[in-house]
Order: C-alpha cells, then structure tokens, then sequence
C-alpha cells in the first residue's frame, strides 16, 4: 500500500512538472514570436522611413519599448505602478501585440507582391507616402476594432425542453468579463444596465470575471456594480480567477453576491445549474462525480469555462452546456486558429441531446479591438415542449 502510494505521488508530481514545461514552452511562443515579428517590422521601419539613423534608432526604440510593456502585465509588477501608470502601461502594452500582429501581416503581403514583381521596391524604401499609408490604414482598421468592441451583441437562444416546467424561464448568460485595468467600473457599469433591461430570471456567468489582477476591483470596489444586477448570478471560475489568485478571487465572488459554483451544483426552481471549477485546477473533479450531486429531473444547465472535451457534457445527458475562454480569437485571424483547436470556438453546437453555445464574451483581454469577432452576451428563454 505504501509503495503504491510512493508510486502515486511520484506520479503527481511528474504530471505537475510537465504541466510546468508545457505552461513555459507556450509563454516562450506567446513571447519569442512577437520579439521575430517585431525583428522583422522594425527592419522594415528603418528601410521605409526617410529619417536620419538617430531618428530611426528613436522610433524603433519607442516600438519596442511599447512592445516590452507587455511583460509587465504578465507579472505583479504592474500592481507595484500607481493607477493611472498601470492603466496605461496595461493598454499600450497589450494594445502593441494587435498592432504588431496587423503591421507583420502587412509588411508580408508587401513582400510578396515585391518578390511576384506586382509592387515595385521604391515602394518600401524611404518613401513617406508609403508610411503615411501605413499609419492611416492602421488608424482606420483600429478605430474600427475598438468602436466594434464597445457594442454589445445581444445572442438569443430559444430552448425547449420535455422535462416538467411551471413556466418559461429567461437567462441572460455572458462569459469572459476580464474586468482591470481596461475593462473598469465604468465599463461594467454599463454592460449592468444592458442586462438589466432584460429582466431575467437569472444571470449566468462562465468564468473569467477577473482579468489578471484583483487591485483594480477592489480599488474601484467593483462589487458594488454586481450587487445593482436585478437577478440572482451563478458563476464558475475561469483561469485567469487562477492567474489574479483563486483565494482573492472566490472573496470578490461573495462580496459581489455571486454564487460561486466550484464543481457543485445548484436547484434554482426548475433549473439545476451545475458548475465546474476551472482545469486549470489539476485536481478539479470529473463531471461524473459532480452529476452524482445534480437533480436529473430538472433541465440541466453546465457552467464549463474551457470548452474541452464536450463529449462529457453529452456522456451525462446535460441539457445545455454554456462556455467562453476563445473570445474566438478576439481578432482575426488568430480566430482561425481558435477554430483549428476547438471542436467548437464559436457559436452553437450540438452532440446528440446536448446542446452547446460558446461564447465570444462580453469583454476582452489586453488592447480593446474586435476584428472579425463580436463581444456580446446571451439571452436564453427556456420553456416546455
């Protein structure tokens, strides 16, 4: 007995170490490409401008410079900066990701209509013409991203069921508020009032309230804003709950009278919603053993923030099974590659009797574009057959 508990441990223990390596190799990729992709923009900066080296060494410097903030965010660091310095630090760091994204994919097409002989190399060499292009082009393509992510998208679902109802219920369900240092009360204040409007009879949250760090709730005592909503709110945590502090996170939760669901479930009338703690959580429990807790008689409503493994939910006869973490991609087209890992990274879905929508989330995480994606919430009416 003892060996084979030694054996178990050990197990753990490489399983963690694993899942280190794993988290590691990502955060390499997540940062060693843009360091390329921005090696390569800034080589075509220095080619286009027709400035002094001084003045090129300037401007490249103030790029990467605008990228490096991005590494502060992923750290507590940017909680040690005041306010308004971690807010824009927050903003111009996460922002030049998108940017930089945008301005490789242009600088590649360039190059290959240069190489096809399509586009002539006077084009792409100290020419202000083409830089001005370039800037009022990004301009235009970012302003547009950001106006389309201020508008919410109202989703609605209908839903039927066979299983005993006293009367139609209406939900409204969102995913992915990612509320800090972007995402502030102000904002939130507003997205209360859309749901509000709804007059539901209950709000449905899949995880990610919390962006990276619980400060500027607490500090803008964000709280407040939740306990204004006119419907009971049933949530699961999503990882970044993991990332700003799962202890600190579940004290925001009660403070703001959020039902935190953490692989239990919940009757609420004729529903019972069950909610999952995040995989993030290596020793969460399976799915199995919560539905042990579930009244099967009920429709059953899964709160699941990753939409991993969705044959699980049709395994336990859930009824409907509600998602975030894609954001699909946020912008395209990192919405492509969303697609290309999930069985479903946007939108409805369905496997056998259970029925599936991932959300794209009512907000974001990092720079505050949409592009070729929506940020929106979900109304939900439920009634009987």
């Amino acid at each position: 007995m003892l060996q084979r508990l030694i054996v178990l441990k050990e197990m753990l223990y490489l399983c963690n170490q694993n899942q280190s390596r794993m988290r590691t190799m990502w955060m390499l990729l997540f940062m060693g490409l843009p360091l390329l992709a921005l090696s390569y923009i800034g080589w075509h900066i220095w080619c286009l401008l027709p400035l002094s080296a001084i003045w090129k060494t300037v401007v490249i410097i103030i790029m990467t410079g605008c990228f490096l903030l991005t590494f502060g965010n992923f750290s507590r660091a940017i909680d040690q900066l005041s306010m308004p310095w971690a807010i824009v630090n927050y903003h111009i760091g996460t922002s030049s990701l998108i940017i930089l994204l945008y301005l490789f994919m242009l600088f590649l097409v360039l190059d290959l209509g240069r190489l096809m002989r399509l586009i002539p190399r006077t084009l792409l060499y100290n020419n202000w013409a083409t830089a001005g292009g370039i800037v009022v082009l990004m301009a235009a393509i970012f302003t547009y991203g950001y106006l389309h992510y201020k508008h919410k998208y109202r989703e609605d679902i209908k839903l039927t069921t066979e299983k005993p109802m006293t009367k139609s219920l209406k939900l409204v369900m969102m995913s992915d508020l990612h509320l800090g240092y972007h995402n502030r009360r102000e904002e939130l204040h507003r997205w209360v009032d859309i749901i509000n409007e709804e007059h539901a009879d209950a709000i449905l949250i899949a995880g990610d309230i919390i962006d990276m760090s619980v400060r500027p709730l607490k500090e803008e005592q964000m709280y407040e804003e939740f306990l204004r909503l006119n419907a009971p709110v049933y949530a699961c945590l999503g990882n970044h709950e993991y990332y700003s502090g799962e202890p600190d996170a579940q004290k925001f939760y009660e403070q703001a009278g959020i039902h935190l669901l953490q692989d239990s479930c919940a009757t609420v009338g004729d529903l019972c919603i069950v909610g999952r703690d995040d995989r993030t959580n290596l020793h969460r429990k399976t799915l199995a053993d919560i539905m042990k807790q579930a009244d099967h008689s009920k429709f059953t409503i899964l709160l699941d923030h990753q939409p991993y493994h969705l044959e699980q939910a049709e395994r336990q006869r859930i009824d409907f099974q509600f998602s975030g973490h894609t954001h699909h991609g946020q912008v395209w087209p990192i919405s492509w590659i969303t697609e290309a890992i999930y069985e479903c990274a946007f939108g409805t879905h369905q496997r056998g009797d259970t029925q599936y929508y991932v959300s794209s989330g009512i907000g974001i995480w990092g720079g505050k574009f949409r592009i070729g994606t929506r940020s929106e919430y979900v109304v939900v009416t439920i009634s009987q057959k």
